[in-house]
């Protein structure tokens, strides 16, 4: 079957930036299998020369960040800055995993927790799987496949990204920056289009793969899943957010301000942990509206080049920006009001950065998903309602509490349905690898990070039992059965488990 190509765009202006490969189910297949080739040398080097070859990713990545921010710039319409930051994420990435992989992959030597164990040394040891494959959503088009390649390479294992259609096009510097290292053959890329489904060039990475990490919309996830059970193939979901900030009445209200403007706009608020609905106790309502309004109606937004002259830009695609204007539509139909922003504007995918107030638990802004930026702000009575609105959501990625009484953040934090709360803060567990980064509801299963676990994922466990005694002829509980012996194991498994006298065969005076 002929190839096609799939054209990529700039969303700031629409310019034509490049083309790739639609690649068919045989290329992604012919693909796979030199990766499965290679990977069984790759486990066999050890983790302290997989983490060599990945060091030297690093330094080619630094070597060429500033033709990657200019590519990652060309796809996405990105601020110079934002664009800058995914090399940085590689390289503290690779920093973290590199190091630590050596006592995550050690084996684990549990204690027998009775009788029948104590006579096992018991081992857990970890295995790579053979070819991971990672899909990746177009808002970080580097930085996503930073968050699970270094782990699955570290693990042992091969790799085939799958980035979005949207933004291609520094995935394919990644590959060029391996292969120009000279790094064995374990990670290539697959371009084309669609996320899954039988015809396309993602679902044809789920069918060829051993283990699947996924990272986009949850519908899409959705059929990932299905593909994966209907399989038995083991995956790892990371899908839609509608994060909640609560600003609480005793809130340092200017540190709010500044880092929900921050964490609701970074991106364009095209990020999976973006601050998408505020809920603010009464007293201080006003007073936070004010002064978001002016922090948000502060930034600049447009396209630029090498420059760092703008902190906005453009939506991904025109229909990113079709979603965010109809969410703010709705809302003002519907009685809302924006404060600063509320309209598309330029000539390509940009939307105004937005606060909308008088807004509605019932609203779609508040409802859905809008990967946009745009501020909606509830007031509520106390912080017992902003929970329970907080948690009013059929996602649970991430949420924030601000507020000065560290106590009572963490006793809120506690009470939200989310996989990751930062206090004070916004978007900060996306940098704090130690942590497991996963969400509830529809927000995803399984999760990534978080520590030994972060490179485990990509791993079966093999459990190794050995004799801790020299071996005898004849073990307690093998044929022939004795009653003597069976007495005295399962004597000493009561002794162990049991509660009070039962321990020793005794029963209590109403069973007699």
């Amino acid at each position: 079957m002929a190839q096609t190509a799939v054209n990529v765009y700039n969303p700031a202006d629409g310019r034509l930036v490049g083309r790739v490969v639609d690649e068919t189910r045989e290329s992604v297949a012919e693909k796979a299998r030199t990766l499965r080739g290679a990977q069984p040398g790759w486990e066999a080097l050890g983790h302290k020369v997989r983490a060599y070859w990945l060091f030297e990713l690093q330094t080619w990545l630094l070597d060429h960040s500033a033709h990657i921010a200019d590519v990652l710039q060309s796809e996405t319409g990105k601020p110079r800055a934002e664009a800058e930051l995914e090399v940085p994420a590689w390289v503290d990435l690779i920093n973290y995993f590199a190091r630590n992989t050596g006592k995550f992959l050690a084996d684990v030597r549990p204690r027998p927790h009775g009788p029948l164990g104590w006579t096992k040394k018991l081992t857990t040891t970890f295995r790579p799987y053979q070819l991971v494959g990672v899909i990746t959503p177009w808002n970080f088009p580097l930085g996503m496949a930073a968050m699970d390649i270094p782990p699955a390479l570290m693990a042992g294992a091969a790799v085939l990204l799958k980035p979005s259609e949207v933004t291609p096009l520094s995935a394919l510097e990644l590959a060029r920056g391996w292969d120009e290292i000279g790094a064995p053959k374990v990670f290539a890329v697959a371009t084309g289009s669609g996320d899954t489904g039988s015809g396309d060039t993602g679902g044809a990475v789920v069918d060829a793969v051993d283990y699947v990490q996924f990272t986009g919309s949850t519908r899409t996830g959705q059929a990932v899943a299905r593909q994966c059970v209907d399989q038995l193939k083991p995956y790892s979901l990371e899908l839609g957010g509608k994060d909640p900030a609560l600003v609480l009445a005793d809130a340092d209200i200017d540190r709010a301000a500044h880092g929900i403007a921050w964490g609701a706009l970074f991106n364009a608020g095209q990020v999976c942990v973006s601050i998408e609905r505020v809920y603010v106790e009464a007293p201080v309502y006003d007073e936070f509206v004010t002064k978001l309004t002016q922090r948000v109606g502060e930034l600049r937004q447009g396209q630029d080049d090498r420059g760092f002259g703008f902190d906005i830009g453009p939506m991904a695609n025109m229909d990113q920006r079709d979603i965010v204007q109809r969410h703010v539509e709705e809302a003002v139909a519907a009685g809302a009001r924006a404060t600063v922003g509320g309209n598309p504007t330029g000539i390509g995918a940009f939307f105004q950065p937005t606060v909308l107030v008088d807004v509605d638990q019932s609203m779609s802004c508040i409802q859905e998903e809008t990967f946009g930026p745009t501020i909606p702000v509830i007031k509520v009575a106390d912080a017992d309602e902003a929970i329970r609105l907080a948690n009013d959501s059929r996602y649970g990625l991430s949420a924030s509490v601000w507020t000065r009484d560290s106590a009572q953040g963490q006793r809120v934090a506690r009470r939200l349905d989310a996989g990751a709360v930062n206090i004070n803060d916004a978007v900060a567990n996306l940098f704090s690898f130690a942590l497991p980064m996963g969400g509830w509801k529809q927000s995803g299963i399984g999760s990534r990070w978080g520590g030994n676990a972060g490179v485990r994922k990509y791993c079966r466990q093999t459990a190794i039992t050995e004799p801790r005694l020299p071996p005898v002829i004849n073990e307690p509980m093998w044929f022939p059965y004795s009653k003597a012996r069976i007495r005295f194991v399962f004597g000493a498994m009561r002794a162990v488990g049991a509660r009070g006298l039962r321990r020793f065969g005794l029963p209590k005076e109403k069973d007699r």
